[in-house]
């Protein structure tokens, strides 16, 4: 596979909304598919990163409330201290993950995984992976016909193979028409 970045260290769980209260609590976004995990973080003082630089934090209690998660670090006991964490990710270490199950991948490991249909024609490589809301997956695409976008549903997918850095797909009519 073409630039295979390195695995990350750290996966995101949430983004920091905002303090809530005046103890330090921290309102985050949710940002994992597993949130019902974070809990154990918080039973195990797991340690967090926040922000760019990852500084560490203790995570001490985490609960859930109108789709977010209220988190509680030793580190933050004040709303100014929480207030200077707005807008900064959450992370977990790559090896305090879930694992997962068979099927299943991270967005990161996808990228840079070459694209072929099952007829073998080469459709070039994953540059990116998103998903939309309410939806399933979409690979991002770029090869000799320019930037495609290939649902990650099982009617189109076929093979996907992480180890192999492969993704074999079946296409959906009019999915690889150019305009």
């Amino acid at each position: 596979m073409p630039d295979k970045q390195p695995e990350p260290r750290y996966l995101a769980i949430g983004r920091i909304v905002r303090p809530h209260g005046v103890r330090g609590e921290l309102r985050a976004e949710i940002l994992t598919d597993y949130p019902d995990r974070v809990p154990t973080l918080a039973q195990h003082h797991r340690m967090l990163y926040v922000g760019q630089v990852h500084r560490p934090f203790t995570l001490t209690g985490v609960r859930f409330h109108q789709d977010a998660m209220l988190l509680t670090f030793k580190e933050c006991t004040t709303r100014d201290e929480a207030d200077a964490l707005r807008g900064a990710l959450v992370e977990i270490l790559v090896e305090d993950a879930i694992p997962l199950e068979e099927g299943e991948y991270y967005h990161f490991q996808l990228i840079g995984m070459h694209v072929t249909t099952e007829e073998g024609d080469m459709l070039g490589d994953i540059v990116e992976v998103f998903t939309p809301p309410g939806a399933n997956d979409v690979f991002v695409v770029h090869g000799s016909r320019g930037e495609l976008l290939i649902p990650a549903i099982e009617d189109v997918v076929i093979d996907l193979d992480v180890e192999a850095g492969r993704v074999v797909i079946r296409p959906l009519p009019g999915l690889l028409d150019t305009v």
